[in-house]
């Protein structure tokens, strides 16, 4: 429990719209009941570095290597010998959806118990690429919270529409919905490895070419063209809490597969989104904004950081997800979906649905309003300068995904032109954004941890489980970097070889300069690197329910925060959270990346 109500970090809130006027807020503005909020003084400029070089790896990949188009999710169009080998590894082979098979439910071994895949056209070989249409008018993405009585009345009728369409329509409520079982359960495949969207670099572009569809199938329901999907702002506090519009039972929106404890304006908990919060409302919004800030700017200053490993068919070995899609993308997933193993009747029990498993997340309407931020973190990204930009490797320009659009037409679309969302004709509504300024300023401990004390890093790793906090002493490859070398290279804490059950849900956290008796319940302070989060899924490299990542985490800003710039070797310290008796790590290295 924390030891105030009050916010221990509050922070500065900062508009979209005006990067240069601060204005303080306090959570009284944002909830019923009052707060007193202490505003912390600031130690240095609100500006963050950014440590990328600009001779990024991928860019590296793209002057040596003339890549293949990858298209996922369509079959048909190429075969293995159109393909010509390749120096390095082969660009993704694509499923033929005439042998798109049963989907597995994620977290179990069961199959679900319909047939996800999408209808086949009628001439498979010759599906056209998208051309974006003309537009008069860009549709406006509006704050889930803010939106009027009239506007919830149409998002309502055209929800109503959709289901009620048949069910073999491609623009069907459940047809939209098993697009994203199909390609996230294991439905296509490639030889014998899972097409699998997340935890890798085609996370962002996939669900914003899906929610593009989805949007203006819904307009086109209600012949409205400028009707935009709501976005759920979670990274602000007015907004962590489950929009009004989707508890409204006996409404096309609402969903009575969610667990209830997101109901009745109950506060997320991206720590925590399977338990009860054991921390005050402050405590838990100021968590959430720190996680934000760790998620879009410490530990995303490159672009595979934030977007995801590299994704290519016979060459997987640097695979995990981006910032964003740990947190809070996956925390609000598993808050909103069903308590799993609780009894959803005919003896069936639960593994999450609907949000809470891949399957069925979409099933859910809130799940299109929850990617509309995902989507909106994207833009924010890229907008807050440094080297924060698009991905350039064309194995990720060139890759490809199928969708109807909203004539019930069928197309290939391109990754690459999906990159700028007013060229696909929408654009979000302003909002504050005060993670910005969260930058934690507060140290949880005074002084530094003896290492002396402290084992190794090569004497405690490997682990076979984490199921106790481990702290350990790691050596730094260089020590009083200059602030041109920072600006060159990320220096990034990785954990290689990490390994689960991805049936199960885990999370860990990340300190620097702490020992086993952390205090986890507050993550506003310097020592904070960051946490992982899985959502069980059916893994995209391999048929068996195990994972081995790579989990990076940028500690540049942490030491300068920490005052550890200047020393050659540092403690850290993991602590589980859930599932750490199924939690393997191989190795722990601190290394300086390019980008």
């Amino acid at each position: 429990m924390a030891s105030s109500s009050s916010i221990n970090s509050i922070c500065l809130s900062l508009d979209d719209q005006s990067s240069k006027t601060l204005t303080t807020t306090t959570l009284s503005s944002f909830f019923a009941k009052p707060y007193s909020p202490r505003l912390l003084k600031r130690r240095r400029s609100q500006s963050f570095h950014v440590s990328c070089n600009a001779n990024e790896h991928d860019q590296n990949i793209k002057a040596n290597i003339d890549r293949r188009n990858v298209l996922l999710g369509l079959g048909g169009l190429y075969s293995a010998s159109n393909l010509a080998p390749l120096a390095f590894a082969s660009p993704i082979l694509p499923p033929d959806l005439k042998s798109c098979s049963k989907a597995t439910k994620s977290g179990s071994k069961d199959l679900v118990e319909y047939s996800c895949c999408p209808p086949t056209p009628k001439d498979l070989n010759n599906i056209p690429y998208y051309n974006l249409p003309p537009m008069s008018k860009l549709r406006k993405r509006p704050v889930a919270q803010d939106v009027t009585k009239e506007y919830i009345a149409k998002y309502q009728l055209a929800t109503k529409r959709m289901k009620e369409l048949d069910k073999d329509d491609p623009r069907s409520f459940m047809q939209q919905a098993n697009i994203h079982c199909a390609y996230c359960n294991g439905a296509y495949k490639f030889g014998d490895e899972v097409l699998q969207v997340h935890q890798s670099w085609l996370f962002f572009p996939f669900h914003r070419w899906y929610l593009y569809f989805y949007e203006r199938i819904l307009g086109k329901l209600i012949d409205d063209p400028t009707f935009a999907l709501p976005y759920w702002n979670w990274d602000h506090p007015k907004g962590m809490r489950l929009p009004p519009m989707f508890d409204r039972e006996n409404t096309p929106l609402y969903d009575a597969r969610r667990n209830p404890h997101v109901r009745n304006g109950t506060i997320i908990d991206f720590s925590s989104p399977r338990d009860e919060v054991t921390t005050d409302v402050g405590q838990t919004v100021t968590n959430n904004l720190t996680l934000m800030y760790r998620s879009m700017i410490t530990n995303a200053a490159c672009p595979l950081q934030f977007f995801g490993a590299r994704y290519v068919l016979g060459n997987n070995d640097s695979k995990g997800q981006g910032t964003i899609e740990t947190i809070p993308h996956t925390p609000v997933h598993i808050w909103a979906g069903t308590v799993r193993n609780t009894d959803l009747g005919g003896g069936k029990l639960s593994l999450g649905e609907d949000m809470g498993n891949f399957y069925s997340a979409a099933l859910d309407p809130v799940f299109y309003c929850h990617h509309a931020n995902v989507d909106r973190m994207w833009k924010v990204w890229k907008g807050l300068g440094g080297k924060r930009r698009d991905i350039i490797d064309t194995d990720w320009l060139n890759s490809e995904f199928f969708f109807y659009d909203e004539n019930k037409n069928p197309y290939r679309v391109r990754v690459g032109d999906c990159l700028d969302t007013k060229k696909m004709g929408y654009d979000y509504a302003p909002a504050a954004i005060p993670w910005i300024n969260c930058r934690p300023t507060r140290k949880g401990r005074e002084g530094k941890v003896d290492v002396t004390n402290i084992k190794p890093a090569n004497k405690v790793f490997p682990i076979a489980n984490l199921n106790k906090a481990i702290s350990f002493s790691i050596n730094r490859p260089t020590t009083s970097r200059s602030q041109k070398d920072k600006d060159e290279k990320e220096e990034v804490l990785i954990f290689k070889g990490l390994k689960y059950d991805t049936s199960k849900y885990i999370r860990f956290d990340v300190f620097l300069n702490e020992d086993e008796d952390v205090n986890t319940d507050e993550l506003d302070k310097v020592e904070f690197a960051g946490s992982y989060v899985n959502l069980p899924h059916v893994h995209a490299h391999n048929k068996k329910n195990d994972s081995d990542e790579m989990f990076q985490l940028g500690i540049t800003e942490l030491l300068e925060d920490i005052e550890l710039e200047d020393d050659d070797t540092i403690t850290v310290t993991v602590v589980p959270k859930t599932g750490g008796d199924v939690i393997s790590i191989q190795s722990v290295a601190i290394e300086l990346l390019d980008g």
